[in-house]
């Protein structure tokens, strides 16, 4: 594998599982010098021993967790920053309460705020840098009872077309990946705590909303992002990569 990321300083948030795990793997394979922020202490600790990097607790929701967590990096300045973390919420307008909403908002828009705030100025210190968030296609299209989770998602989309703007002539580049459902153990939770017994059928729907005709794999979210913080994508800010199995070719 080519390592496009060589001594790279790269943050990736909520990466203890799933599709942040998945990324730094693919970062670590490709040289970069990682630091997992994560909630989840075991986790994310685990991850970083696995892969030699570091690991530091942080709430990217809760803004003096965020700067005590940058304050803690070791090493050199970072040049990419991954914004990851986020969660989910089942609900339409209707059965979403205020709290619920205000929750999702703070880790999945606050926490992307928070966490490229804090790693501007150090990419600016030294005149480069490539921030990526993960939104999703619930930015792009309705998907049913998930008015909390589509709203956020928007709000990233829209902050990476901001931060690419603002930042573009400044050696900072910013985009955004825009999965459609990926097999993460979130998934498989889910499945198991809302559908006991029927965890088969009921996940071979959710495979059969792609018109791929499955969910991506983490690794296939890693990959891209790897191509999108690394320097062949140099010409590439302000873009939103769909990787949703023909979803929104349903629009």
């Amino acid at each position: 594998m080519d390592l496009r990321l060589q001594d790279r300083k790269a943050i990736i948030t909520g990466g203890g599982s799933g599709i942040g795990a998945a990324i730094c793997r693919r970062f670590a394979e490709e040289g970069a010098n990682l630091t997992i922020l994560d909630r989840d202490e075991d986790a994310g600790q685990d991850v970083a021993n696995a892969l030699g990097g570091q690991f530091i607790h942080c709430d990217v929701a809760d803004e003096q967790s965020v700067t005590d967590a940058f304050r803690q990096l070791d090493g050199p300045p970072p040049s990419i920053l991954v914004n990851n973390a986020g969660i989910a919420h089942v609900g339409e307008i209707a059965t979403t309460s205020p709290e619920d909403f205000d929750r999702v908002m703070r880790v999945n828009v606050r926490g992307p705020y928070l966490c490229s705030r804090a790693a501007l100025p150090l990419m600016l210190g030294h005149g480069k840098g490539s921030i990526l968030n993960i939104s999703s296609v619930a930015a792009q299209v309705g998907i049913a009872d998930r008015l909390a989770y589509s709203t956020s998602k928007g709000a990233v989309y829209s902050m990476t077309l901001s931060i690419a703007r603002d930042y573009v002539k400044r050696g900072i580049r910013c985009n955004c990946l825009c999965p459609a459902r990926v097999h993460t153990p979130f998934v498989d939770n889910y499945l198991k705590e809302n559908y006991p017994g029927k965890e088969a059928a009921m996940f071979s729907e959710l495979e059969a909303t792609q018109p791929i005709g499955r969910m991506a794999k983490p690794d296939e979210i890693a990959a891209l992002a790897a191509y999108v913080c690394s320097e062949e994508a140099a010409f590439v800010t302000g873009a939103a990569f769909d990787i949703d199995g023909g979803f929104t070719l349903l629009k």
